[in-house]
């Protein structure tokens, strides 16, 4: 990395690190600007070319998980004070945005957290911040470990990667309908193709949650399994929605210095979702099968 683009990327973080820290300020344009050191005139191309979303909608996301963050964590704060602290005028317009994103009132969220569309609805956050802090694995990050066999549900999404957030809501309203909880049921994204492979429609993926019940009526999801074998397991903290870099490790580093060899099933991860107020819990593990 040359010089110039680490001066870049330290005056992008600063910017980021300057809305966590300052959520209760504002936070316009030219504040912001100011902090990275850049033009106002161009920033938020900047800012929008760098991590996929306008500083608008950063700002506005970054305060919205800080709410639902102080409604299951903050004793004795009442939703209206929540609510505008994130920087709504009323707290109906605060619990309509709430339930649009997260799929439940700010009181139900409050007493029963769902965090599967909780990670959805910060992927973009999420996505934003790795593009400067990329982690560095070692080897004596990765164990071996022998996998049972699980037996999954399944819902397949094929083609462009456009339609997987309809495909993700399809998937958390059936677990729910079925009563899986993430806490109690284990929940599995199979990687059938490269996250952006040269033809957009040759995207595949599996959404997968642990169950040998019958499936019922809904003809889109299948039975499968997750199968039993040695697996290379990575820990991947956070709510990460991008773990392309994770696998490249596995694939590039770690497994031509291993002597393993890959099998004959795609990558996987198991998401765990921690059904504390601790959300940062959150955590993932990668799974390459080997023979």
């Amino acid at each position: 990395m040359t010089a110039a683009l680490r001066n870049y990327r330290a005056r992008m973080q600063r910017v980021l690190d300057h809305i966590d820290q300052n959520l209760d300020a504002p936070l316009d344009l030219e504040t912001l600007s100011r902090v990275a050191a850049f033009s106002k005139f161009h920033f938020h191309r900047q800012f929008a070319a760098t991590f996929g979303l306008s500083v608008h909608r950063y700002v506005q996301l970054a305060r919205m998980k800080r709410a639902s963050q102080r409604l299951v964590s903050g004793a004795g704060e009442s939703v209206t004070d929540i609510a505008m602290d994130a920087g709504y005028d009323a707290p109906d317009a605060f619990a309509r945005a709430f339930r649009q994103r997260f799929g439940q009132t700010p009181s139900s969220f409050r007493k029963s957290p769902d965090w599967e569309p909780w990670l959805a609805a910060f992927g973009p956050v999420e996505n934003a911040r790795s593009k400067l802090m990329q982690t560095t694995y070692t080897a004596d990050d990765v164990t071996i470990r022998e996998v049972p066999a699980t037996p999954v549900a399944i819902l397949e999404h094929r083609g462009d990667r456009a339609g997987l957030p309809d495909t993700i809501q399809r998937f958390i309203a059936w677990r729910k309908a079925a009563g899986l909880s993430p806490e109690t049921s284990p929940t599995f994204t199979v990687f059938r193709s490269e996250r952006e492979p040269a033809n957009p429609d040759d995207y595949a993926m599996d959404l997968c949650v642990g169950t040998d019940r019958p499936l019922g009526a809904d003809e889109a999801m299948k039975a499968g399994m997750i199968p039993a074998g040695r697996c290379a397991v990575l820990r991947v903290n956070g709510a990460s929605h991008n773990m392309e870099p994770d696998a490249l490790y596995l694939y590039r580093e770690w497994l031509p210095a291993s002597g393993e060899e890959a099998g004959d099933f795609p990558i996987y991860c198991r998401r765990h979702f921690s059904p504390a107020p601790e959300v940062a819990q959150v955590f993932a593990e990668l799974y390459l099968p080997l023979k």
